[in-house]
Order: structure tokens, then sequence, then C-alpha cells
């Protein structure tokens, strides 16, 4: 498999794309600030995914996807304060994050073990 067709390359891409759609409503909104932290989070998981699969070593490639997993989380509390402050509805975006999570979860252990 290309580095291309990594499927959570290509989920987390999906989800920046998605997160910058999603930050329009916030704007429309007048949500200024929350569109700007939430598209810093979300978008900055898969430049990170990214960054990692051009790692020099594998302690950099853990590096890398660590701080993926810490901007998903991040942008998961940023969909749920969303939800319960504004009631706009982010269960579809949640979801794509949760298994984000899940994914680099398990991407990291199972390279940590290896190395």
């Amino acid at each position: 498999m290309k580095i291309n067709e990594s499927p959570i390359r290509s989920k987390s891409f999906d989800f920046a794309v998605d997160i910058v759609k999603f930050s329009k409503v916030l704007k429309a909104n007048e949500e200024f600030e929350l569109a700007k932290q939430l598209i810093r989070s979300g978008t900055s998981v898969g430049a990170n995914i990214r960054e990692a699969q051009r790692g020099f070593s594998s302690k950099d490639f853990i590096h890398k996807m660590s701080i993926s997993l810490k901007e998903a989380d991040e942008s998961l509390y940023w969909l749920e304060l969303i939800e319960v402050s504004l009631k706009i509805d982010t269960k579809e975006l949640k979801d794509k994050c949760e298994e984000l999570i899940r994914i680099l979860v398990a991407i990291i252990k199972t390279s940590t073990h290896n190395s």
C-alpha cells in the first residue's frame, strides 16, 4: 500500500474537509473563535499524520502520530462544546473524530510495541 492510499491519511483528510465546511456554519452564526479553534485542531490531525508518514525514524513517527491523537481529542472537545452550548448537531463529525482517535491509538500502540 502506498502512503497516499493509507486509510488513516484519507480519513483524516476527509475529516479536515468536513471541519472546514462545518466552520462555515459556525461563521454564519458569528462563532468566529470556535470556528478558528476547530479548524486549527481539526486540520492539524491530518497534517501531522502526513508528516508522520514521512518521518525519519519510528520514534519520529510515533511522536507525530501522538500529536495527531492530541489534536483529534481537542477537536472532539470543541465539537462537544459546540453541540452543548450552541445546540448544533455535531454527531456525524464526532463519530468521524472518534473513529480517527481509535485508529490513532491502535497505530501508536502497535508502533510502540514494534519499535
